[in-house]
């Protein structure tokens, strides 16, 4: 029965989204101290803390959510929805990972653990208010990957980090959000407000005009990136890696324009093959600028 619930937890606190929480090695990898043992260590520390927070939150969220849960298509499935986690042991959980979390944040760094908690408090409130505020929801999904790369900064001593990054962040991750809502919007067709009501204030052309906005402006940030900011090499190199965003974008455009797709974008990275490429081979070019150039 125990085995059964920790799992039943476990699954709760979707460890496939944890891959999100890679952002916190921006800092470690763009200032040039991937193979510094220290700062690598604190780095590593502290993805698994944001996996502890973010667990927690999802947590939150499932139980926030568990009579739409119910009804919708996918996300019956999930264990508090289907009864294989009762909402008393739910909360027992999350109470006890909000303590883990709060005292190794704690332990890594005062400010550290003052952007961890700004995350909970975010997400906690999105989870009964601001995800029912059209816009406002993706923006605020955004700044989750924003306050990850933040904390990542705050790990270590940075040197030659550039703010670029956060501009960078953010507008993927609005690509990737309004994405999703145009992948549900289109998934629950009639039905959308239903499941999930902020998709009421969103139309298909809407999110379409919105994606081609952030989706071009990306382009244009990271391209000013790559040959402005001071943190990178004199030589401009790290303009070969455009091309791989470019293609990462487009091939992300085709999938949710195309093929339908968008509705879990952690799922897209780990199972289409191109789209895993151009994040590949972008990851290998610029580390190798980085670091060998």
């Amino acid at each position: 029965m125990i085995p059964d619930m920790l799992l039943a937890v476990l699954r709760s606190m979707r460890p496939r989204q944890w891959a999100k929480n890679v952002f916190v090695f921006a800092a470690l990898a763009f200032d040039v101290q991937l193979l510094s043992r220290a700062p690598l260590t604190r780095t590593i520390a502290g993805f698994f803390v944001l996996c502890l927070a973010s667990g927690t939150v999802y947590l939150i969220n499932d139980l926030a959510d568990l009579e739409k849960d119910r009804v919708h298509p996918v996300k019956r499935n999930r264990p508090l929805a289907s009864g294989a986690l009762s909402p008393r042991a739910a909360i027992f959980a999350t109470l006890l990972l909000a303590a883990l979390t709060a005292g190794a944040s704690l332990a890594l760094a005062p400010t550290f653990a003052a952007l961890v908690l700004l995350y909970i408090v975010i997400n906690v409130a999105y989870s009964f208010l601001l995800k029912h505020v059209p816009i406002v929801d993706v923006l605020v999904v955004a700044s989750g990957f924003v306050l990850r790369v933040g904390a990542g900064v705050t790990l270590i001593q940075v040197e030659r980090f550039s703010p670029w990054l956060y501009v960078c962040t953010t507008l993927l991750a609005l690509l990737i959000g309004f994405g999703k809502r145009r992948a549900e919007l289109t998934l629950l067709s009639d039905a959308a407000n239903s499941h999930r009501r902020v998709l009421d204030g969103y139309t298909v052309e809407f999110l379409d005009q919105l994606i081609v906005i952030v989706s071009g402006t990306t382009i244009i940030a990271y391209a000013l990136y790559t040959f402005s900011a001071d943190n990178l090499p004199g030589n401009h190199l790290m303009m070969l890696t455009i091309p791989f965003v470019i293609y990462g974008i487009f091939r992300y455009l085709y999938l949710i324009h195309v093929e339908n797709l968008g509705g879990a974008p952690e799922e897209l990275v780990l199972t289409d093959r191109p789209l895993m490429a151009s994040i590949v081979f972008w990851g290998l070019f610029s580390l190798g600028i980085l670091y060998l150039a």
